[in-house]
């Protein structure tokens, strides 16, 4: 399941060509040695981002990748299981975001435990005590 970063780093029409090159040749080999996910969270979070900014160029890839990989769509139980993980990480004291703020993170965290997926990073630590993480370039393709 792809987190915000890596997928920005997929869809920018400039930069990032290593992460580019990387996330093509894991689609292309077949058999694929990995289902990826696009994350619904993710891309709310980068879409406003590319539309405040007027990047087509990455919004059209953005849009592309949604035909390529498996879209998972949030639910209410994915909402309410991020609403508890939010509360645990307040009651233990270890928020990931301010008070006040949708807090991402753990709705990632919680779409990837319902659906039993890994969250590929840029930053497994931030990630791994609410999901399984592991960082983009610990995938290597076959």
């Amino acid at each position: 399941m792809l987190d915000t970063g890596v997928l920005g780093a997929i869809c920018h029409p400039r930069k990032h060509r290593d992460v580019q090159a990387w996330f093509r040749s894991l689609l292309a080999h077949r058999p694929r040695p990995h289902d990826f996910l696009l994350p619904e969270i993710a891309d709310y979070e980068l879409r406003r981002k590319l539309l405040h900014l007027g990047s087509t160029a990455s919004l059209a890839l953005l849009d592309a990748l949604a035909s390529r990989i498996a879209y998972v769509a949030l639910d209410t139980a994915t909402l309410r299981l991020a609403a508890t993980l939010w509360a645990d990480l307040r009651t233990a004291g270890t928020p990931t975001a301010a008070e006040d703020a949708l807090d991402g993170d753990v709705i990632l965290a919680a779409q990837a435990l319902r659906y039993g997926a890994t969250v590929v990073t840029g930053n497994a630590r931030h990630l791994e005590r609410l999901a399984p993480a592991v960082a983009w370039t610990d995938i290597t393709p076959p």
